[in-house]
């Protein structure tokens, strides 16, 4: 099984606990009916919309939380997200927020007006 470098352990916890599937349940918008109302996407496995090896990742429920508290949290307040259903539900939890994506710049410009 492919595993991160870093917090490799940790990553395989988070993996483990969600049977190797992606834990969402309609969070990206998605209704995932071939996997019973759960993504049916599975760590190492293949996806058959665009042919590429799926890599689950371990993050919050609350993909919102900034990267510095997320990287502190313990196995047991992740969860294992596809990519797809990860994306999705980020969009989705920004709209919802009102929020603007945080933008990793070279420079802190704070507004542009």
């Amino acid at each position: 099984m492919s595993a991160p470098l870093v917090v490799a352990a940790l990553h395989q916890a988070v993996l483990t606990a969600y049977g190797l599937r992606c834990w969402c349940t309609g969070q990206c918008g998605r209704p995932h009916k071939k996997g019973a109302g759960r993504c049916e996407a599975e760590h190492d496995g293949w996806t058959s919309k665009h042919g590429r090896r799926i890599h689950l990742v371990a993050a919050p429920a609350d993909l919102l939380t900034p990267a510095r508290v997320a990287v502190t949290l313990p196995a047991g307040e992740l969860r294992a997200w596809c990519p797809d259903c990860y994306d999705a539900t980020r969009r989705a939890q920004r709209k919802a927020a009102g929020s603007v994506p945080e933008q990793d710049g070279l420079f802190g410009v704070e507004s542009l007006s």
